[in-house]
């Protein structure tokens, strides 16, 4: 379980690195998925057996992926509480853009399912062999002498493995199809990319600096939290099996959680680098100054795009 939590931890970096991590263990689930779990029935539920491994996997990565995202339940927590803000087009705008950045990230493990089973053929193969479409079997079936009699048995050629021409033409088609998806994804992510730091009003070097920052704070935040829990209930329960008086133990108010619990927003007139930051600079100030640090947030931007990794990590497991 250490080594799962360590390799989580890897993948939870959102950097070509993490991304990476969790490409291969995809990779990997499904190849160990596929020699395991998979057998074509070779009948008439070969298209939805097949097309429910090659599908219903990569729904279940993807939901794991919004499932684990903190952005996520910074942004569902306390919603209808809330509820007001939703009829809002500015707080609803940006609800939008956090989930369009979570579903960029969640959908890592699934495209990289999707691709590999279709390189690997077993799936698709499968499935194409039972679809019920007169035209597309007469197509598979053409270079057969007898294609009637193709036609009526091709469900049964993925167990029989007796028509290696027929076979080969879905495999073909599948790897086709799995390249595909793959140029489409490194396309679409390097566009990505290139659009979110031509459109940085950040610096590359002090960018740099903010994604460090980002996970350092985020690993110290779950490090801090474990400790003051820790020592908060060991408190309790002295005081209780004790019966003491409990000692004094300062634990933020539920103002001060909110405020550090708020999706963080952008703003050229501060460099605060987490709603964390901007919470305990605003504590260190004057009132005076608290009142025009109210006004300058008030005049904060939306998020640039080369900021999705802040409030983007895992949720510890």
């Amino acid at each position: 379980m250490d080594k799962f939590k360590t390799v989580l931890n890897i993948a939870s970096k959102q950097t070509n690195l993490g991304f990476g991590a969790v490409a291969l263990m995809t990779a990997g689930g499904e190849q160990i998925f596929s020699s395991v779990a998979f057998r074509c029935p070779c009948n008439e539920l070969n298209f939805y057996y097949g097309m429910v491994f090659l599908l219903v996997p990569a729904l279940a990565l993807l939901l794991l992926g919004y499932i684990l995202s903190k952005k996520t339940w910074k942004m569902l927590t306390g919603l209808l509480y809330h509820r007001e803000k939703l009829g809002k087009w500015k707080h609803l705008s940006v609800i939008i853009k956090t989930f369009i950045q979570v579903s960029v990230t969640a959908m890592v493990a699934p495209s990289s399912w999707i691709a590999v089973a279709l390189l690997s053929g077993n799936y698709f193969e499968c499935a194409m062999t039972g679809i019920n479409v007169t035209a597309y079997n007469q197509h598979v079936c053409k270079e057969k002498e007898a294609t009637e009699d193709c036609v009526k048995k091709l469900h049964k050629f993925p167990c029989e493995r007796s028509n290696d021409e027929v076979l080969k033409t879905l495999r073909a088609q599948s790897q086709i199809l799995g390249w595909l998806v793959i140029t489409a994804i490194m396309l679409s992510s390097l566009l990505f990319i290139c659009v979110a730091r031509c459109t940085s009003p950040i610096s590359y070097q002090q960018l740099k600096f903010w994604r460090v920052y980002a996970q350092e704070e985020s690993d110290l935040m779950d490090s801090y939290t474990n400790k003051h829990a820790k020592l908060l209930a060991d408190r309790n329960l002295n005081s209780f099996f004790n019966e003491t008086k409990p000692e004094n133990i300062t634990t933020p108010s539920n103002k001060a959680w909110e405020k550090i619990s708020a999706l963080y927003t952008f703003s050229t007139k501060d460099h605060y680098y987490s709603t964390l930051h901007r919470h305990v600079e605003a504590n260190s100030q004057t009132e005076t100054e608290m009142r025009l640090m109210s006004v300058r947030s008030n005049e904060s931007t939306d998020n640039p795009v080369v900021l999705h990794f802040v409030d983007g990590g895992m949720m510890p497991i």
